[in-house]
């Protein structure tokens, strides 16, 4: 069926899913906000609009990455078996380390000032500030993506998997509050994994804590702060 569409109804309907991805990842996060009463935030009107074309190139990186699996430069296994969980972990280690890197480059260089100043004009971070990227930025986080996936055949389910998990995450970084904080202490999940805590620790000192999905790139190169 998608092999029949122009590439401007492509656009329109990745655009239509990546909407829908959006909204859901906005629901999530108030939900979580309001299940921990925590004070709702009147969204700037900039935010929106920047928000907004956060989709629109997020839909046209997803019609580029389609292209190139439908030229054969990008090669995905439909199965289902055991190696789904080996890729999801794969796909996310290796974005998390990708993204690492370019975080902190962004940070230590002038592309700071003007590309990711834009994002950090939160320093209480909320669940939109995930969409509120510079244009440029949104598109090397995406190329970055296409990048990966390009080096080798990756299980459709895993892909799937890690861009829901790429949300989760990034909603719950920037929540403005840790909502686990017992069960984090607790089960010690902040030994590895990246808490609300641990990006909003980022927002408001911007010399610490630039990994996305785990702490373990910050602990391995001496970024890492937990207090």
């Amino acid at each position: 069926m998608l092999a029949h569409c122009s590439n401007a109804q492509l656009v329109l309907l990745f655009f239509v899913q990546n909407l829908i991805l959006f909204i859901l990842a906005l629901a999530f996060g108030t939900y979580l906000r309001r299940k921990y009463h925590q004070p709702r935030e009147k969204i700037a009107v900039k935010d929106w609009l920047v928000a907004s074309g956060t989709v629109l190139i997020n839909a046209v990186i997803t019609d580029v990455g389609f292209l190139l699996w439908k030229s054969h430069w990008i090669s995905i296994d439909f199965s289902l078996s055991w190696l789904t969980v080996v890729h999801v972990i794969i796909l996310f280690l290796a974005m998390d380390l990708l993204m690492y890197i370019f975080h902190y480059l962004l940070h230590h260089s002038a592309l700071h000032q003007y590309i990711h100043a834009m994002h950090h004009e939160a320093v209480e971070p909320l669940p939109i500030d995930l969409f509120v990227l510079h244009p440029l930025e949104t598109i090397a986080f995406g190329g970055l993506w296409l990048a990966l996936l390009l080096t080798a055949t990756f299980n459709v389910w895993a892909i799937i998997l890690y861009l829901l998990l790429n949300v989760v995450f990034g909603i719950v970084g920037h929540l403005g509050f840790e909502p686990l904080r017992e069960n984090t202490a607790k089960f010690h999940i902040d030994r590895f994994i990246g808490t609300s805590s641990f990006h909003h620790k980022h927002h408001q000192d911007m010399k610490v804590n630039f990994g996305f999905y785990t702490n373990i790139w910050d602990r391995i190169f001496g970024t890492y702060r937990d207090k």
